[in-house]
C-alpha cells in the first residue's frame, strides 16, 4: 500500500459580516508538511451558498483573489514570510484562514480534490443547472482558459478607467498580451444583460485609444456571448432573433469581435499558443 503524505491544509472562508461570524468556505489550501513549495490552492467555482449568505457579494474579486493569493504563495513561501502572514497580507476584512489542521494525502492533487468535496461542496448539485446569463458564460470562459493552462497568467477584472477616466466602473473580465496586441476578453449574456452590447460599443472607442496610449499596443475587445438557440429556443419568435441580431451587429460595428461559447475552446488554445504555455 502506498505510503500517505502527510500533509496540513488551511480553509478560505468568505465572513461578510465579522459581528454575526456567518461564514461559507470558498477554499482549500493543502501544502505537505516540511516543504515550502508545491502548496495547492483551489476555490470554489459555484457561488450559490456565498450568494445565500450575502447577495451582494462581489465574485469578481472573490475570484481574482484566488489568482492573486497563488502567485504570493509562490512567490514568497520559500525564504520569505511565513505561511500564514503571507495570507493574511493578502485577505480583506470579508475573508479569513482557519488554523492548519493534519491531514493524510494519498496526493497533493487527491487530497485537495477530497478537502474541497468535504469542507466546500459537500452538496454540491448541478452548477449548470443554476447559472444562467453572465454568470454561465464567464463560468465556461474560465473552465476553458483554466484547461489551457493560462487562466493564472492573464489579468483579471481589467479596470478600462486606467485607460479612459477614473470614475469610469467598467471592467473587463480578463486578458493578456501577447505581442503588440492586447486581447481582452468579456462575458456577455444577450438574454440576462440586454444593454450590455450597448455599454461595451459605446466605451470600445475610447478604451481602444487609451490602450493605444498607455500601452502603446493595439486592442483586440472579443465579447463572448451564448448561441442564438439558447436565447430564444422558438427561431420563430421574431422580436427575440432580432433583438439578437442587434446586440451582435451593435458590438461588432465597433470593431468588437464576437464569438459563442462554442469558440472557447479555439479561444483558449490561441492563448495557450501565444503564452507558451
Amino acid at each position: 500500500m502506498k505510503e500517505r503524505l502527510q500533509c496540513d491544509f488551511l480553509l478560505v472562508r468568505y465572513v461578510p459580516d465579522p459581528v454575526r461570524n456567518e461564514f461559507v468556505n470558498i477554499g482549500v489550501l493543502l501544502r505537505e508538511a516540511g516543504r515550502a513549495d508545491g502548496a495547492l490552492l483551489r476555490f470554489t467555482k459555484d457561488w450559490a451558498r456565498v450568494r445565500c449568505v450575502d447577495p451582494d457579494a462581489d465574485i469578481e474579486m472573490l475570484e481574482g483573489l484566488e489568482s492573486e493569493l497563488r502567485e504570493r504563495i509562490g512567490g514568497e513561501l520559500a525564504p520569505g514570510k511565513p505561511l500564514m502572514q503571507v495570507l493574511e497580507d493578502s485577505l480583506s476584512n470579508a475573508i479569513q484562514i482557519t488554523h492548519p489542521k493534519a491531514y493524510l494525502a494519498e496526493s497533493m492533487q487527491a487530497g485537495i480534490e477530497d478537502l474541497m468535496r468535504i469542507y466546500v461542496e459537500p452538496r454540491k448539485r448541478e452548477a449548470a443547472a443554476r447559472r444562467s446569463g453572465r454568470q454561465a458564460i464567464h463560468a465556461q470562459m474560465r473552465s476553458q482558459f483554466e484547461r489551457a493552462g493560462v487562466w493564472d497568467l492573464m489579468r483579471k477584472r481589467i479596470a478600462v478607467s486606467a485607460y479612459t477616466r477614473p470614475g469610469d466602473p467598467l471592467r473587463i473580465d480578463c486578458g493578456y498580451r501577447p505581442n503588440g496586441i492586447i486581447r481582452m476578453f468579456h462575458a456577455v449574456s444577450l438574454e440576462g444583460d440586454p444593454d450590455l452590447p450597448k455599454v461595451l460599443a459605446f466605451s470600445v472607442p475610447t478604451i481602444r485609444e487609451g490602450v493605444a496610449r498607455v500601452e502603446k499596443a493595439g486592442l483586440e475587445l472579443t465579447a463572448v456571448v451564448e448561441p442564438i438557440a439558447e436565447v430564444s429556443h422558438d427561431r420563430n419568435d421574431p422580436e427575440r432573433v432580432e433583438q439578437y441580431r442587434f446586440a451582435i451587429e451593435t458590438m461588432e460595428a465597433q470593431q468588437i469581435r464576437v464569438l459563442t461559447v462554442g469558440d472557447l475552446p479555439r479561444i483558449a488554445e490561441t492563448a495557450r499558443r501565444e503564452l507558451r504555455v
